[in-house]
């Protein structure tokens, strides 16, 4: 048995609409709170799209009896964000800006097309001097098992030129980035579990499983195994980001499959069961809560205490919305941890 002091997962898609329904309360039971993302069919773009987003999010989880639940909220960085709009927001409470680059991902159309041009860097000034925390999807449009890697040069030019913004690199999956982490004093990461589990043969070595299809995209099991080693560590550079990302299984099976893994309704009993594995079950609350209190400056989470015990439980095959559904991480295999309810 274990119990974990306030899970917070810094890196999730929560969706809109019914998917948003169907899969909120996966978190929002067992998470103190989650870093929700901006990138939505009309993006977060300003502070009143964001705090309406936050009213949805919360009136939902407490109509799930999760009153214990905060959405941390993020906006979404586009060119013609400005300095009368940052300040409102951070008034507002909204900490930190989630920044795309163009067609690097699902809803990042609207993203920035040169990271480093004038208008993208004034916007880093802003934010340093008001302390906001930059939240960035780190991939150039190359080779996909080089894009993490190539955009290590955009990431070490923002380190440099704006020393006290709080950089963060978000969902490693190339260990290459480690050593660049840990260069900065003003970088750090989230992972994700299914960076710590997979690779690229998960998607294609048996045939296309577009259930592992994400981005940035798995890559070899040397970067897998780097990183399970970083997430076992406890570095205090790290923390959970599990960027669980539903997509309708339509979606997902069409010629061009939608890029994402919805790990939600698994991530606590599937991180014990690593944790576990490697003798490392100490470091969880780690990984799990206690760095990113420290990395977001989190005050007012709501105390929450979440027990796992050692007991087999089955994945449900999917979640039904419609005539449609949601294929869950690992669906249908079975977990040697469950959660205790209560």
């Amino acid at each position: 048995m274990i119990t974990l002091q306030n899970p917070l997962d810094m890196h999730i898609h929560l969706r809109e609409g019914e998917i948003l329904k169907s899969v909120l309360a996966f978190s929002a039971k067992y998470f103190s709170a989650c870093l929700a993302m901006p990138n939505l069919k009309i993006p977060l773009t300003d502070t009143n799209k964001v705090l309406n987003y936050k009213k949805e999010i919360q009136s939902l989880a407490n109509s799930l009896n999760c009153d214990d639940f905060t959405p941390i909220m993020s906006m979404y960085i586009n060119e013609s964000l400005t300095k009368d709009e940052l300040i409102k927001a951070k008034k507002a409470g909204i900490k930190i800006l989630k920044l795309y680059p163009k067609g690097a991902t699902t809803g990042s159309e609207n993203g920035v097309e040169e990271i480093l041009d004038q208008k993208t860097l004034e916007i880093f000034e802003i934010a340093e001097n008001f302390d906001f925390i930059l939240s960035i999807h780190g991939e150039t449009n190359g080779f996909s098992l080089d894009r993490e890697f190539e955009f290590g040069e955009i990431f070490k030019q923002i380190a440099i030129n704006f020393p006290k913004l709080k950089i963060i690199m978000e969902h490693l999956s190339d260990r290459r980035s480690i050593d660049l982490l840990h260069k900065y004093n003003n970088l750090f990461a989230t992972i994700t579990l299914h960076h710590i589990t997979m690779s690229l043969d998960d998607v294609l070595g048996k045939g296309l499983n577009p259930h592992h299809f994400c981005k940035p995209i798995l890559k070899t099991p040397k970067d897998r195994n780097a990183l399970l080693e970083l997430a076992l560590s406890g570095d205090e550079k790290v923390s959970f980001g599990s960027d669980s990302a539903p997509h309708l299984q339509s979606n997902k099976l069409k010629q061009n499959g939608a890029a994402g893994i919805f790990s939600a309704p698994i991530l606590l009993p599937k991180l014990c069961e690593i944790f576990e594995k490697y003798n490392k079950l100490d470091n969880l609350q780690k990984f799990i809560s206690d760095n990113a209190m420290k990395i977001y400056d989190l005050k007012n989470i709501p105390n929450k205490k979440i027990t796992l015990i050692k007991e087999t439980s089955r994945i449900q095959d999917s979640i039904k919305i419609d005539n449609d559904c949601i294929i869950p991480f690992l669906a249908n295999e079975e977990l040697s941890w469950k959660i205790k309810e209560n």
